[in-house]
């Protein structure tokens, strides 16, 4: 990449993230949803044999005024399954959701996922926390070996928005093991300009950023929240504390 230009509020969003696991327990609760996600990664990226829409992490960003229109979509859907307009999903709520678009998992997965998406540990689904787990839902239900999907959204804008952010991942994850590291940054964030790298610390920061359980590693679950807040979703719907 060449000069580097700074995320909109991705410290901010770091740190009350990281306030917010206190709350939550251990980040061991989501290894069994994250293991899943990485193997789904890892078959996608095998399928995908190197083929990608990005070349940088400049072609990333550039696009995110269409990832913000795609997404912001959403509000309407997760205003009718927040039947109290209380401005959270409860579980009663998120089940006529899911019952909705025809998601059939046990009770222990939907609970997995409830858990996964509620970073905050109020017991509801907040709007940015929707965004997340509609797209987790939707990679878990897309078929490897077909572009289509059963998940009923009825919304090919949103469908095809969900594919590009995971293609966006997918781009960042050069070594193809379904999660983030390091060196896979610094891979990208050079990999458009090697002769204009980016400092060594603005590497490390960014990937701190992402990595809030600070295992070394960034799942595309924990991507997906730092993503929505760089294509400024949160412009209007701030996380609480």
């Amino acid at each position: 990449m060449g000069k580097c230009r700074p995320c909109p509020s991705l410290k901010s969003l770091s740190s009350r993230i990281e306030g917010m696991l206190c709350h939550c327990g251990s980040p061991n609760k989501y290894k069994k949803l994250d293991s899943k996600l990485e193997r789904k990664m890892i078959e996608m990226k095998r399928s995908a044999s190197g083929q990608s829409n990005f070349k940088s992490i400049d072609s990333i960003i550039v696009r995110f005024p269409q990832f913000r229109d795609g997404l912001k979509n959403l509000r309407g859907v997760f205003e009718q399954y927040d039947e109290d307009s209380n401005g959270t999903i409860d579980r009663e709520e998120l089940n006529k959701c899911l019952e909705k678009l025809q998601f059939h998992q046990t009770k222990e997965e939907v609970e997995d996922l409830f858990h996964s998406c509620d970073i905050d540990g109020s017991q509801g689904i907040q709007f940015n926390e929707f965004i997340v787990l509609l797209c987790l839902i939707y990679l878990l239900m897309k078929p490897s070996s077909s572009p289509d999907t059963t998940l009923k959204m009825d919304s090919p804008q949103l469908e095809a928005t969900f594919d590009t952010i995971v293609e966006a991942f997918l781009f960042l994850d050069k070594n193809g093991d379904g999660k983030l590291n390091k060196k896979d940054m610094t891979k990208a964030l050079n990999e458009a300009s090697p002769w204009e790298r980016s400092p060594a610390r603005v590497t490390s920061t960014r990937f701190k950023e992402m990595d809030w359980d600070k295992n070394g590693k960034v799942s595309f679950r924990e991507f997906l929240f730092a993503f929505i807040n760089w294509v400024g979703i949160e412009s209007d719907e701030e996380l609480p504390y």
